[in-house]
């Protein structure tokens, strides 16, 4: 498994950082890479011997054990549907586990926190004001709703603060 790590650390290294493949990034690649390493086919691409790793495509078809390392990712995205409206009024924190997210829309302002109350379900998170729901949001994967939890706070300029904790379902039950 330490050598399928190692080819995966390789391909991040060769990547430079970039999120696609350009023309500049092969070229810094084959500056990084001795020739030994590489070949260059007609067609422009750039393949790199990794025999020496000993590794055969079963090993690369293999799932990476989660419990080696621990991904987490954090972000803004925008609590309107106006596509022109970035309020980044949704932070989030995703790991392998959960997701933390803290709303602050501004289109609850003036709404009390004592008031609102969010409804779970497998793909979708409402948010309801007195009873009724004003704001909903689809989810990108299936959370386990009998493991979600809420918070609600009073905010500054009169933006009630949401805080999420969205637990994922375990898809290999």
């Amino acid at each position: 498994m330490n050598h399928l790590l190692t080819l995966l650390l390789f391909i991040f290294a060769a990547a430079d950082s970039t999120l696609g493949f350009t023309s500049t990034s092969i070229s810094n690649t084959q500056r990084r890479c001795p020739s030994s390493l590489r070949s260059s086919n007609d067609d422009g691409v750039i393949s790199i011997d990794v025999s020496d790793l000993g590794l055969t495509i079963s090993d690369l078809e293999k799932k990476i054990p989660t419990h080696n390392f621990s991904l987490e990712s954090s972000g803004y995205q925008s609590t309107s549907r106006l596509p022109d409206v970035d309020d980044e009024g949704c932070y989030w924190v995703e790991n392998p586990e959960d997701m933390d997210v803290t709303l602050r829309i501004p289109g609850l302002r003036g709404q009390p926190a004592e008031a609102l109350n969010v409804l779970f379900s497998t793909t979708t998170t409402s948010i309801t004001a007195f009873g009724r729901i004003v704001w909903s949001t689809i989810q990108m994967g299936i959370s386990d709703t009998s493991d979600c939890t809420f918070l609600t706070l009073d905010g500054e300029d009169g933006i009630p603060i949401v805080q999420l904790n969205v637990r994922k379902r375990d898809l290999d039950e």
